[in-house]
């Protein structure tokens, strides 16, 4: 009963009702208006309808002239034709993207600051279009798109699964000297964060400067609501990433999803893994879980130290400069790494991370390989990856066997035929959930990372990754997903029944817009 109690008055069961009454206000206020003032309004009826025609003919035809990908448009032009009141209320709520003003003039500081870090000098960029040969393209886009650098001098150690990353995380943030950064989407109290909190606290009270931002909306029935101010109280100095409010509003469309973490400026972490036990296997709500992430030791942490300090000031709503923070050690290593970061239309204009998985897929030559949680993408990567098989290129993909959102899962799986059909394998995580994020191509270049195959991660999330050449654990990664392979389904005979195909075609016309 008390659970019960808990659960009913928590703060994610009273947003939801919030939310959902505002939904039903937006949907049903404007037609019972119509209705009941339908006899004063009758003789005005043509010319009301004709007004809202013309605006949603008049939102139609921009909505088909800005850059949105051919999917959302169609969602959009449905719900303008056949409910006009209704789609005009929710596009200038949703479509028309701009920053909100209280974070506008943060994001214009942040992006002067970091402009002076985004200089290539012609010596390095005729070295790397040597060194990287036909896959400096890969590269320069990234940088041209942006703006985040390609660095040598920086060694990679894969991390094979959570239990694995945890256990240098914890020993690395022991060495910190002068500062630590963390950026999680969640963030949930259990043996995983109690013990990462102790060595934060020690290292506050040795004077190290510590900062944390978790996703409010991420962590919402993970944490109190001022979680925030008792670590900001214990020395930490802790950010709520938009902090949520039971308004309908497209800010909290867009969540922070990266995991991040720095030390010092001379060691920094990449990966899927939150900070939670189900990703440590210390609980198994799904069985065994499967994550991965990249430790870096070089110049290319320089990238991570700029992303957070980014959305840091814009969501803590202060300027500082950068320079103190961007100290790194070079390390001799093979290879080269981008840490890169994408995020909503109005802070980074191009998709950058749909284009990194594109531009990879469109120059395989024999081998793809790429795990992802959640397969739920649109034409271009439909297409770009059934292309691939066409022309000989083995391509796999691993997605989970056991479900952590059966509605999700049905989607990724109605995503198989087109792809089985085009000679794409489709294999499926018998032991668990894998919620590892990463592609390997042709043992030259790699991605690991936070970004799903799905509409979330590609269009509206705070995301990062590390494009990598010829490092030298893409031959760990390799071996890893080999490994994975062997702990797989063959998904070739699956068939998805009738009436599941017809509602995963019923939701996937509204896909881009969830």
């Amino acid at each position: 009963m008390r659970k019960l109690f808990k659960i009913l008055f928590s703060r994610m069961t009273l947003v939801i009702i919030a939310i959902l009454l505002q939904i039903i206000v937006f949907v049903t206020l404007p037609y019972t208006f119509l209705d009941q003032y339908s006899q004063f309004l009758q003789h005005f009826y043509l010319s009301v309808d004709l007004v809202f025609r013309c605006i949603s003919i008049i939102l139609l035809v921009r909505i088909i002239n800005i850059d949105m990908n051919i999917e959302s448009k169609l969602t959009w032009s449905i719900l303008l034709l056949i409910l006009p009141v209704l789609g005009i209320l929710l596009y200038f709520i949703f479509v028309r993207r701009r920053a909100p003003m209280h974070h506008k003039k943060y994001f214009e500081h942040t992006a002067k600051q970091i402009k002076q870090y985004q200089i290539k000098y012609k010596e390095e960029d005729d070295k790397l279009k040597k060194e990287l040969g036909d896959y400096y393209g890969q590269f320069e886009y990234i940088f041209r798109a942006a703006g985040h650098k390609t660095y040598g001098n920086t060694d990679v150690k894969y991390l094979s699964v959570g239990e694995r990353f945890f256990e240098e995380l914890l020993a690395e943030l022991k060495t910190a000297q002068k500062y630590i950064f963390m950026e999680y989407f969640i963030i949930e109290r259990g043996k995983m964060w109690n013990e990462i909190l102790e060595v934060l606290k020690q290292k506050v009270d040795d004077g190290v400067e510590v900062r944390i931002m978790y996703d409010d909306l991420g962590t919402i029935n993970k944490l109190p609501h001022d979680y925030s101010k008792r670590l900001n109280k214990a020395g930490i100095k802790c950010v709520k990433f938009n902090s949520f409010m039971p308004i309908m509003s497209a800010i909290h469309n867009n969540r922070d999803h990266r995991k991040i973490t720095v030390i010092d400026g001379k060691i920094g972490f990449v990966s899927g893994i939150n900070l939670a036990d189900e990703y440590i296997n210390e609980k198994h709500p799904f069985g065994h879980w499967k994550d991965t992430g990249i430790k870096l030791t070089g110049e290319a942490v320089k990238n991570l130290t700029i992303m957070f300090l980014q959305l840091y000031d814009v969501q803590s709503k202060q300027t500082e400069e950068y320079t103190q923070y961007l100290e790194y050690n070079p390390q001799k290593a093979n290879g080269y790494v981008c840490p890169y970061g994408d995020g909503p239309s109005f802070f980074c204009a191009d998709h950058v991370a749909e284009n990194v998985y594109l531009n990879i897929i469109n120059q395989a030559k024999h081998y793809l390989y790429i795990s992802t949680p959640y397969l739920i993408i649109d034409n271009k990567l439909t297409n770009a990856l059934c292309n691939a098989a066409k022309r000989g290129v083995e391509v796999k993909i691993v997605t989970p066997h056991i479900p952590d959102k059966k509605v999700i899962f049905a989607l990724t799986r109605s995503s198989y035929k087109k792809l089985q059909e085009a000679g794409v394998v489709i294999m499926e995580y018998e032991k668990g959930f894998i919620h590892a994020k990463q592609v390997l191509c042709d043992d030259c270049i790699g991605v690991v990372g936070t970004i799903n195959f799905d509409y979330r991660s590609l269009l509206h999330h705070y995301e990062c990754g590390a494009l990598m050449y010829k490092t030298d654990c893409l031959a760990d990664i390799k071996v890893d997903f080999q490994q994975i392979f062997n702990q797989s389904i063959d998904m070739k005979s699956f068939h998805q029944n009738a009436f599941v195909r017809l509602m995963c075609a019923i939701i996937k016309v509204f896909t881009p817009m969830l």
